[in-house]
């Protein structure tokens, strides 16, 4: 069984420390039995002040790191002066006793850690928009990107804030056993198994009238016509708006532009075919918008970098839906 290692640092913020267990404690196989073993543990094995006034009782020390299959750090309350740029020794030393192939993942601020470690250098990484400016002076070689919910880098996978970490593990949940797997845990913990936008959608910004037009009746407009070619005035003509107002508000509103909205739309819909009907993949091209099974291979490589049959193959839905569901 794939076992995660969520480790508790003093100060840890409750909420986010929950979720490992919550999302990946409810992922089952077909036959009912669990796909996650979670385990938390502390630096020292003992007891773990959180940022709220209670204080969290671990069963488990560093040497879980020894097993881990993946490990979670959420984040924490750094003091005032303790430096961000570097890991107290400690820490250090228990990055030293993870397994090579081991999947690091960090929630919100916790991404500091991941950074100081060196885990970072190079690579594209995520984390609350509102560190983003320090984050970026602190760590230049980190490839930041403080615009999307999450980042998938593989063996190394960042989060922004709070509820961004239950969309990375839901992410994570996909990645391993499918969307009907995913879909089956999203409906037990009544979230979402995926979100629209990125953080932009989060930021701070004036709030609009409530009389202002939303862009929202579009999009369900055109989640039902991901078939058909759908141009920017198109869609701005449904809503009643200019081509320049309604790109601008849809912005806003899902933190990105209608044509990459657009984009992700078809390639999720056509990674639901592909998991859950035996179409061929120039029909699932046709029916999620993109003409041709070239342009979807290209579409669906350059997103999470494989083919279709390559997908269809690992993500069957037979082979990963839970006994429970369906």
């Amino acid at each position: 069984m794939h076992r995660v290692v969520v480790l508790a640092l003093e100060g840890v913020y409750p909420f986010e420390l929950s979720i490992p267990v919550r999302i990946f404690g409810t992922a089952v196989g077909k036959d009912g039995e669990p796909l996650y073993e979670v385990i938390t543990c502390s630096l020292d094995g003992g007891p773990v002040r959180t940022d709220a006034d209670f204080t969290v009782a671990v069963e488990h020390g560093v040497e879980a790191f020894d097993t881990a299959d993946t490990l979670v750090i959420p984040p924490f309350v750094c003091g005032p002066v303790e430096p961000r740029d570097r890991l107290p020794e400690p820490l250090a030393e228990a990055f030293t006793r993870l397994r090579r192939g081991t999947r690091i993942v960090s929630i919100c601020t916790a991404s500091y850690v991941l950074a100081a470690a060196g885990l970072l250098d190079g690579r594209p990484a995520t984390t609350h928009w509102n560190d983003a400016g320090h984050f970026q002076r602190t760590f230049p070689r980190v490839k930041l990107d403080p615009d999307v919910l999450f980042v998938d880098d593989g063996d190394v996978l960042t989060a922004a804030g709070v509820a961004a970490g239950i969309d990375l593990c839901m992410h994570i949940v996909r990645r391993d056993h499918g969307s009907e797997v995913a879909n089956w845990v999203a409906r037990r913990c009544v979230v979402p198994p995926w979100r629209e936008g990125g953080q932009a959608q989060f930021i701070e910004r004036p709030v609009p009238e409530p009389s202002a037009a939303t862009t929202s009746a579009t999009r369900v407009w055109a989640l039902e016509r991901l078939d058909r070619p759908l141009s920017l005035s198109e869609l701005a003509g449904h809503a009643r708006m200019s081509v320049r107002t309604f790109s601008r508000r849809f912005r806003d509103e899902v933190g990105m532009t209608p044509g990459q909205w657009l984009a992700r739309q078809r390639v999720e819909h056509a990674r639901r075919l592909l998991e859950t009907t035996d179409l061929p993949v120039d029909r699932i091209a046709a029916e999620a918008g993109f003409g041709t099974a070239a342009s979807l291979r290209q579409h669906l490589t350059a997103t999470i970098g494989v083919s279709p049959m390559a997908y269809r193959h690992t993500f069957r839905a037979g082979d990963h839906a839970p006994a429970t569901h369906r």
